[in-house]
Order: structure tokens, then C-alpha cells, then sequence
């Protein structure tokens, strides 16, 4: 599980990517050719201690509660566009809820997470929550991001950590997204941008950081 209070897990967290799983899951060909008309898709990776300490709506949710570092927010359209929603079933073999549940901790998140956007993903949940389970053990995150303590960090200085640690992934490929709480910048996503054959890609136009130049890193919640 993601936890901050895991120590020796969050350092094969960042030797490994965003999951060591002892499942390892390959991106499908068939899967690829199949979205290629889709264009991109992005990325949302949730800062967990942030998220859970600016909405208190969120705090008996299973990620809080259990202190994960970081959670997988959804994998979207890169062209969002209305019509996303599907009723297809979002249940999914027992083995890989098992996986996914160690990214998206809480199951009605990732019931919801299907049924908002799995209409536009031409794909079914099991295809759908596979892509990401690759695209998170594929990507590798800085260790100031699972760190127990609160940092301020420049925003140059975090790109060029990501950029470092994952070959192929282009600046522009990546956006920081923040939240002010009492006063003081708070980084609460990362967006990752990919082509459909899972490749890094420039993210679009309307994919825009908000983050200042420096900002907060939030520790153990």
C-alpha cells in the first residue's frame, strides 16, 4: 500500500516507479490500436495528504485514514467532452481490484471514476483501470513527494527531478496543479500527458499549470 509511515516500501516506490506491484501488467498492442483514434489521455495523481487536509469531505475516506502519500485521481480524455458518463459494469477480476485498490484505495472512487469518463475511453474497466496500474508502475515520483515532512520546493526544481527520474517525458509533459489553504500554495495534483500508444506527450494547449513558481509539499496528514 501507498503510506507515508511505510518507509522501506516508499523507497522502492521511487527506485521502481509510482507502484512496485508483484503483478506486472503490460501495456496491450491491441490496446493501443484500438484508442489510437481517441488522441491523448492524461494522468491525474493526487498529492493525498493535501487533498485530505483542504477537504474535509474526504477525510474518513479510506486514502486519509490509512495515510497514503499518493492516489491516482482518474485517467482522462486528453479532448474531454460531454457524455463521458457509462452504466457498463465497473466490476473487475479479483485479482486486479487488489492491485487497483493500492492506487485508488477507496472502491466507490473507482466506481465513480469509470462511470464519469469510461463512455469516452473506448475501452472496458478491466482495460481501463490496466492502462493505469502500467501507466503508474511506469512512472517513477520524486522522493520529496512521499516524504513524511512538508517541503517548499521551486516549481523548476520539481520538473527537473521528474524529468530526471523518467526518460522521454518532455517539460511540457507534465503539469503541477495547487490549492491555497490559510495562506500558504499547496501542491494537490501532478498531470502526467500520454499518447494512446502510452507513449509521454506534450500536454495540450488547455492543460495549464497554476502553480506559482514556489509552493508547498504537504507531509503526513
Amino acid at each position: 500500500m501507498i503510506r507515508q509511515e511505510c518507509l522501506a516500501y516508499s523507497a522502492s516506490f521511487v527506485i521502481g516507479g509510482l507502484l512496485m506491484f508483484g503483478l506486472m501488467v503490460m501495456y496491450s498492442p491491441a490496446h493501443a490500436e484500438s484508442n489510437s483514434s481517441r488522441g491523448g489521455d492524461i494522468l491525474h495523481v493526487q498529492m493525498t495528504p493535501a487533498i485530505c487536509a483542504l477537504d474535509p469531505n474526504r477525510k474518513k475516506q479510506r486514502k486519509c485514514l490509512e495515510g497514503y502519500a499518493l492516489t491516482v485521481a482518474g485517467l482522462v480524455p486528453e479532448t474531454m467532452r460531454a457524455g463521458c458518463e457509462t452504466n457498463s459494469s465497473a466490476i473487475l477480476p479479483p485479482l486486479q481490484a487488489k492491485v487497483v485498490a493500492r492506487i485508488i484505495p477507496d472502491e466507490a472512487s473507482r466506481i465513480q471514476l469509470w462511470r464519469s469518463v469510461g463512455g469516452c475511453m473506448s475501452m472496458s474497466a478491466v482495460q481501463y483501470f490496466r492502462t493505469i496500474i502500467n501507466y503508474a508502475q511506469r512512472l517513477k515520483i520524486p522522493a520529496v513527494l512521499t516524504d513524511a515532512s512538508s517541503h517548499t520546493i521551486q516549481r523548476p526544481t520539481l520538473l527537473a527531478q521528474f524529468l530526471k527520474l523518467n526518460s522521454g517525458l518532455p517539460a511540457d509533459g507534465i503539469e503541477f496543479h495547487c490549492q491555497s489553504n490559510h495562506g500558504t500554495t499547496v501542491l494537490t495534483h501532478v498531470s502526467i500527458c500520454y499518447n494512446s500508444n502510452g507513449t509521454y506527450k506534450a500536454c495540450a494547449n488547455h492543460e495549464i499549470s497554476n502553480c506559482p513558481k514556489s509552493f508547498t509539499i504537504q507531509g503526513t496528514y
